[in-house]
């Protein structure tokens, strides 16, 4: 049981912001300070992306930290960290905690190069995008992900001249795997798709391919990943792998050091590996499982949710739930109405991963498939009409 009365939040995103809410809902009375590296209260990330590309919009959270009794401190960004002591470094100062929330996020992967490249991150980013985002602007997109996939389409409705340069043979090549980043390839046919082109630098005229080429460009997005913001944690001790390692209740090692949303490596009993889930509705999610390790750990609360993250881009909705292997088969699901979505099943035939394409009622059904640990019939789930309860063999 915690008996401290401060506990400290770096980070002012939402899964920061929700960690104010679950402490207080769980009946903590003591302090709570949240630091936040930007000017701005917190505020919802993914419409930036989308609707905040051509209109300006206020996406804040509806939170009174106030009310709440939240020391929210705005544009103070840390620094270090000293366990010993208990104490986080920032730009402005020492803060000491009882208890440690470490929710910094990610930041975006840049190429070398010194011209100017924008990456879509915050919403100063998309301020900056919007107004630039003008008929006939050369737009080159560096990376077909999902951030640069709704950049595109946008961009292409707004007039632009939009030209994307990605190193894997398909857009989404990675997370989705081959079968299906090709299958999407014709989405991108309004954009000029160079696919299996690295880019060596970014240069005042535009990024240079590792063939010397230029790409003339008025506007330049980098859009190749991101990595966990845990700079200010070397030398803190933590174990760093790919982002703060934690458990499956987000406690680290330190029994006073929790870590959460983006900046997270989370265990997952479900799939017997670390994940890191770098998606909104991990970050909306997990605050509760702090809470609970921290006020009430007899309860036992476990986070290891069935991830799921979704995607608007070309005119379809995109939503992928699970967690696919590299190894696991891939089926897909094909419906008499032409829409079609695709399936990962492990070597047991037990249900891993689902992708939905327009059809939010498949993505609800795979989910909840996925939960039980449902194995399928392989053969069977490859109807789209079929609900995938009536395919499933047994749950593990």
């Amino acid at each position: 049981m915690f008996v401290g009365r401060r506990i400290l939040i770096v980070g002012g995103g939402l899964a920061g912001s929700r960690t104010c809410e679950a402490l207080r809902a769980e009946g903590f009375d003591g302090e709570i300070e949240m630091l936040c590296s930007e000017g701005t209260p917190p505020y919802d990330r993914p419409p930036l992306s989308k609707v905040a590309l051509t209109e300006r919009r206020d996406t804040t959270f509806d939170v009174d930290y106030d009310a709440l009794g939240v020391d929210l401190r705005l544009g103070v960004r840390a620094t270090g960290m000293d366990r010993d002591r208990r104490v986080v470094f920032t730009d402005s100062g020492e803060h000491p905690y009882d208890a440690l929330v470490v929710a910094t996020g990610a930041a975006p992967v840049i190429l070398p190069g010194s011209g100017r490249q924008h990456v879509l991150r915050t919403a100063a980013d998309a301020d900056v995008l919007r107004a630039a985002l003008r008929p006939g602007t050369r737009l080159t997109l560096v990376g077909a992900g999902w951030i640069n996939a709704e950049i595109a389409t946008t961009a292409h409705d707004l007039g632009c001249s939009v030209t994307v340069l990605e190193s894997a043979p398909a857009p989404l090549h990675q997370p989705l795997g081959p079968d299906v980043a090709h299958r999407m390839l014709p989405w991108w046919e309004h954009v000029d798709m160079r696919c299996g082109v690295s880019v060596a630098e970014v240069t005042e005229a535009g990024p240079v391919l590792a063939d010397g080429s230029l790409v003339e460009s008025d506007l330049v997005v980098t859009g190749i990943g991101v990595r966990p913001d845990v700079a200010w944690l070397v030398g803190s001790g933590l174990d760093i792998d790919r982002g703060v390692v934690v458990d499956e209740r987000l406690r680290t090692a330190d029994p006073a050091v929790f870590a959460v949303g983006d900046v997270a490596a989370r265990w997952s009993p479900r799939y017997r590996s670390r994940i890191v889930g770098q998606h909104w509705d991990d970050a909306r999610t997990a605050p509760a499982t702090i809470a609970t390790a921290l006020l009430r750990p007899d309860r036992g609360l476990v986070f290891d949710p069935v991830p799921y993250f979704w995607s608007d881009q070309f005119g379809h909705k995109i939503q992928f739930v699970g967690h696919r292997d590299p190894s696991d088969r891939i089926v897909f699901r094909e419906g008499g109405d032409g829409r079609w979505a695709a399936a990962w099943i492990d070597d047991s035939s037990r249900l891993t991963a689902h992708l939905s394409v327009d059809s939010p009622r498949h993505m609800v059904q795979a989910r909840m498939a996925i939960d039980r640990g449902a194995v399928v019939d392989p053969d069977a789930i490859g109807d789209l009409d079929a609900p995938v309860h009536t395919m499933s063999l047994h749950s593990s």
